[in-house]
């Protein structure tokens, strides 16, 4: 079975009331259309994960992140191929986010993350997410 290695962003932030949100984005294409993701892609030839996870923010959301500490990596087996997903914190550095491969997004606060229907590896990660806020 092929392995596709993929970084992912949870990028945290307070929200007005000092309450710490997380963003979640709904895949706008493919086959996993309409699934809610952490945002990231592919990690190219030559790219260390965590220059993977700022190009793919800047592609995705036109927004530059600071890429934090490593939260896990998931393995997980979809019917096609094995993914292989480093998850890091990050934190919006500048830019307004902006949606372009995605069909929406959401700040989720702690008690809503259970809220938009995860893709199979992102659930794997909600519990960790759940403890870093």
């Amino acid at each position: 079975m092929k392995t596709i290695r993929v970084v992912a962003a949870i990028i945290r932030d307070t929200n007005k009331n000092g309450e710490p949100i997380i963003f979640a984005t709904q895949r706008g294409y493919g086959e996993f259309k309409d699934g809610w993701e952490f945002p990231g892609g592919k990690i190219e030839e030559g790219e260390t994960p965590q220059e993977a996870l700022q190009r793919e923010i800047m592609e995705e959301l036109n927004t530059e992140i600071k890429v934090g500490e490593l939260i896990d990596t998931i393995e997980y087996d979809y019917p096609t191929f094995h993914l292989s997903m480093d998850c890091f914190w990050a934190e919006v550095l500048s830019g307004e986010i902006v949606l372009k491969e995605h069909e929406a997004a959401k700040w989720l606060k702690k008690e809503e993350l259970d809220s938009v229907e995860w893709l199979p590896a992102d659930i794997a990660l909600i519990e960790e997410v759940k403890k870093g806020m």
